[in-house]
């Protein structure tokens, strides 16, 4: 498996779970633009761990990582780790 590759995704994992957590502790909750933020981040946070997800299996069964590839958020929607 591509560890850069890896690692890439690692890091916008954890740069949009910073974004998520600082949106989650506004004061006051969410203005509706907050809102449609967090639902993108959400969303991408989805994608990204079954992009994740699906490198790590390719590699296990023998397969090319790097073939995996971005679902649509509907296919991932709630995937939770």
């Amino acid at each position: 498996m591509s560890e850069s590759a890896e690692n890439d995704i690692m890091a916008t994992i954890r740069g949009l779970m910073d974004e998520e957590h600082a949106l989650r502790s506004a004061p006051g909750g969410l203005e509706p633009e907050e809102r449609g933020r967090m639902e993108e981040v959400e969303s991408a946070l989805d994608q990204c761990w079954d992009l994740l997800r699906q490198r790590r299996a390719r590699s296990e069964f023998g397969q090319d990582p790097d073939e995996a590839r971005v679902r649509p958020a509907s296919e991932v929607e709630n995937y939770r780790q």
